[in-house]
């Protein structure tokens, strides 16, 4: 099994599993069952330990927890959630205006690999309605390379015409940011495991 990355869905069997630096929210005991998946997050452990956020069933519940690796039965990933298009148009949530998006998403056969995460991603992989009226729609796009600014105003003008507002974040083995900020020119927010980072190239190492 590989390594999760950040906003992968994980699975665990067992919720003594769940490490946190606090004591966990008590609707954390009484909502939350091992058949529901993780969100990893952006952080990072001396001993490995997987950086995971819990999420309920309101925007406000959230918590932060983690795993060891041993612990992860199941891994799925954004881009999985948007490989089929048979499995979103079969997906109970396919009236929501998200899910229509990655509809019209799949269909553009775009120059690079993809996927969903945020509220709708949840709701696909966990089939409950976590999304709302006003939901957004929230894009990862992993970009290992070295990439222009040019090469995805194409794909920034075709958000613009989805039935729903959409967000973007371009992950580079550094951290994520967001496409919007990056075409607008300039120094940009990278997220780290280690915190924001204000940067010119989002691709270079810090340390380089």
């Amino acid at each position: 099994m590989c390594d999760p990355r950040a906003h992968d869905f994980v699975w665990i069997s067992d919720r003594s599993a769940l490490q946190s630096d606090t004591t966990l929210p008590e609707w954390v005991n009484t909502g939350w069952r091992t058949a529901l998946p993780l969100v990893v997050r952006r952080d990072k452990r001396a001993d490995g330990a997987v950086p995971v956020g819990i999420r309920g069933l309101t925007r406000i519940q959230r918590a932060a927890a983690w795993i060891d690796p041993a612990a992860v039965e199941r891994v799925v990933t954004p881009e999985s959630l948007v490989s089929d298009v048979n499995a979103l148009l079969h997906s109970p949530f396919v009236s929501q205006q998200p899910v229509q998006a990655l509809i019209t998403l799949c269909s553009l056969q775009l120059p690079f690999s993809w996927g969903v995460t945020g509220s709708c991603a949840y709701a696909l992989a966990s089939d409950l309605p976590v999304m709302h009226a006003d939901s957004d729609l929230d894009l990862l796009v992993r970009c290992d390379t070295p990439a222009e600014p040019s090469q995805f105003s194409d794909f920034y003008d075709q958000l613009q015409r989805l039935p729903c507002r959409a967000d973007v974040q371009i992950n580079t083995p550094q951290g994520g940011f967001a496409l919007s900020e990056w075409l607008r020119g300039g120094d940009i927010m990278l997220k780290t495991a280690s915190g924001p980072l204000l940067v010119r190239d989002p691709w270079q190492s810090p340390a380089g």
